[in-house]
């Protein structure tokens, strides 16, 4: 997981494996680092251990693209699939309960959260459209978890926006298609970066939204585009 550095000064001298110490302050909208400490120096290991998963064969999805077809558990523990959905447009993110920064998951959900209100005040909205939240912590976040973690986001209001988490095998398989990256590390944390990805009725890719700068008016724009069968962008 990348984070936001105070000062980039105290990055000096750093290099890729040293072992440091540091200071996390989160506020309601963002995190930053500062008192970086540098603790040991960088060993023989290899240095980068970033969370990306084995490249796929078959490479990253691209606008229209359709989705494989994954297995998914609901909020209520139904098990459930992307084709359940074929006739509506979908906008779906991911995220784990357990996130400590508000600008990463958390994030995702207060901008599906505006962005469902959005749609509703929008007139002459297109009414075949889905929000889906999808967890990657399938061992914490079962369905009793992600059913009072939903009740935050969307204040008992599940109208047209549904909580799941992706087992292990559906995760191998959307991962590199979407260039999501997750890495469970000891202690129950997470490492891994945003995606969040709209679908057309037909479960083909209409836009990918990567990282957390996107704004709810965007994805509000994406769903419309996609629930008219306008062109992809």
């Amino acid at each position: 997981m990348e984070f936001n550095v105070h000062d980039t000064n105290e990055l000096s001298g750093l290099r890729p494996g040293d072992n440091i110490t540091f200071r996390l302050t989160a506020t309601d909208e963002t995190h930053w680092i500062d008192m970086v400490r540098k603790t040991g120096p960088a060993t023989n290991a290899v240095a980068d251990e970033s969370p990306r998963p084995a490249v796929s064969k078959t490479g990253e999805l691209k606008p229209g693209d359709l989705l494989p077809d994954c297995k998914l558990l609901a909020e209520n523990g139904t098990p459930i699939r992307f084709s359940d959905f074929h006739g509506k447009a979908v906008a779906f993110t991911f995220f784990f309960t357990r996130c400590p920064l508000p600008d990463y998951c958390p994030r995702m959900g207060n901008n599906f959260a505006k962005a469902r209100e959005l749609l509703r005040t929008t007139e002459n909205a297109p009414t075949n459209l889905l929000f889906l939240s999808i967890s990657f912590d399938p061992d914490f976040d079962n369905p009793a978890v992600l059913s009072s973690y939903a009740n935050f986001y969307r204040q008992r209001d599940t109208n047209g926006w549904l909580f799941a988490a992706a087992p292990m095998d559906s995760l191998q398989t959307l991962a590199p298609r979407l260039d999501l990256m997750v890495h469970h590390e000891t202690g129950g944390s997470i490492s891994h970066n945003l995606r969040t990805v709209v679908l057309d009725p037909q479960g083909r890719i209409h836009r990918q939204l990567d990282g957390n700068e996107w704004t709810p008016q965007e994805l509000v724009q994406a769903l419309m585009e996609a629930a008219r069968g306008s062109s992809r962008k």
